[in-house]
């Protein structure tokens, strides 16, 4: 599919003086909730306290049509609570292959992928050029990658792949040629300095309260962990390649989520990292393997007012038909999701207001997001997946609960 012809302001109005005058938008199509038929049971494991940071950050899912029948399977992430890690008992993910009927069957075992470590995310790539998607899981305590032996079977090449050193706590990974070389490069995002033999105590500190309840502590009063930026030698192995490049996070910020694209339309691979109550990074790339960190001036470090905010989830998408990749990043419940429409040139304006998505978010703490077009008109929507940290809260008499709802954004074209 072909770029978008960019709208000036001008058609942009007239877009949406047409889109009035011709009345509403259809309506969407049903979303049922078909669960219970597809054969998938998996219990995502959590402490129902989540007295530690942890114990709140984990759980993720990937799709990966890993025996390359052209039907998408599902591999979701597993955790421990901190009582289980320390008593030695595991937690299960799982991989479910789809059978083409609706249904999936549960193939964790023979692909040998169920205990990779205290997980918390997972992305695909196929790192070594064979044709086959391979999976990479982010962890409290560094990363494993899986190779796709082609066979329905995986095999850990975190070790002989050069990623056995990476030990920090990993949020969040991406898959990324960023130095145009035909091999898959990967940045890992790193969150903060978490050791079961060194627990915070709950509830202790200024940075361990909640609308004057004890709850877990951090991110802040904790220490942050720097990021990797790892090169693909093309031999399936990685090459720490951070410093020199100019993404090693020299101040330690709160890394959550990255995710590689071209935001100048310059044929060269960007980089943007999100950072939990911290500045963002945006990284220009040079196509040669050199990064320059422009969030500041680009208008994306921070909102509109200057704050910083407890970036967590990031969309990207080019959701006015400008051809340009703007960016959504979920946020904090006395924050709101910030919407940064990229005007070109490198240069992004807060719109969060003005779009009716701050409106309709503050109150709620947003993780995963996505621009997505649910009605099938050439328009993307914005879907968000929300839910709080401290389970604390429901003992308050204030409008906050645990539980939250999702939200749908209906794109008006304007």
């Amino acid at each position: 599919m072909g770029t978008p012809t960019p709208l000036s302001p001008e058609e942009r109005k007239k877009a949406a003086e047409e889109r009035l005058a011709t009345g509403p938008v259809p309506n969407y199509p049903q979303l049922v909730d078909i669960t219970a038929s597809t054969g998938i049971h998996f219990e995502h494991l959590s402490s129902p306290e989540a007295k530690f940071i942890a114990e709140s950050m984990s759980g993720g899912v990937a799709l990966i049509d890993y025996d390359g029948d052209g039907w998408p399977d599902i591999y979701f992430t597993n955790a421990q609570s901190v009582n289980m890690a320390l008593r030695g008992v595991k937690a299960r993910s799982a991989l479910f292959h789809n059978n083409h009927d609706g249904t999936f069957t549960d193939v964790t075992e023979k692909a040998g992928v169920g205990d990779p470590c205290w997980a918390m995310g997972a992305v695909v790539g196929d790192y070594n050029n064979d044709g086959r998607p391979d999976l990479l899981v982010t962890c409290l305590d560094g990363v494993v990658l899986y190779r796709n032996n082609g066979d329905g079977t995986f095999t850990d090449v975190t070790k002989a792949s050069g990623l056995a050193n990476d030990t920090g706590w990993a949020a969040g990974a991406a898959f990324g040629d960023y130095d145009g070389d035909g091999w898959a490069d990967l940045f890992v995002s790193h969150y903060v300095d978490f050791h079961l033999d060194h627990l915070p105590a709950f509830g202790v500190g200024t940075t361990c309260k909640y609308l004057g309840l004890d709850v877990q502590c951090g991110p802040r009063g904790l220490k942050g962990v720097s990021d990797n930026l790892y090169h693909n030698n093309g031999n399936g192995t990685f090459t720490d390649v951070s410093k020199k490049a100019g993404v090693d996070d020299p101040e330690h910020r709160y890394g959550l989520t990255s995710v590689w694209t071209d935001f100048d339309n310059d044929g060269k691979l960007d980089l943007f990292v999100t950072n939990d109550g911290q500045a963002n990074y945006l990284y220009k790339g040079d196509g040669a393997g050199k990064f320059e960190e422009i969030a500041l001036t680009s208008g994306v470090a921070a909102n509109e007012d200057g704050v910083e905010q407890a970036n967590m989830g990031v969309a990207v998408g080019d959701y006015s038909h400008d051809g340009r990749m703007s960016i959504l990043i979920s946020h904090f419940d006395i924050e709101y999701a910030a919407l940064y429409h990229n005007e070109g040139g490198m240069n992004f304006t807060d719109v969060s207001r003005a779009s009716g998505i701050a409106r309709g978010t503050q109150g709620f703490v947003g993780w995963g997001d996505a621009f997505v077009d649910f009605s099938n008109d050439g328009w993307q929507d914005f879907f968000l997946v929300n839910g709080h940290v401290y389970p604390q809260v429901d003992s308050t008499h204030t409008a906050t609960r645990f539980l939250q709802p999702k939200f749908l954004f209906l794109n008006q074209r304007d």
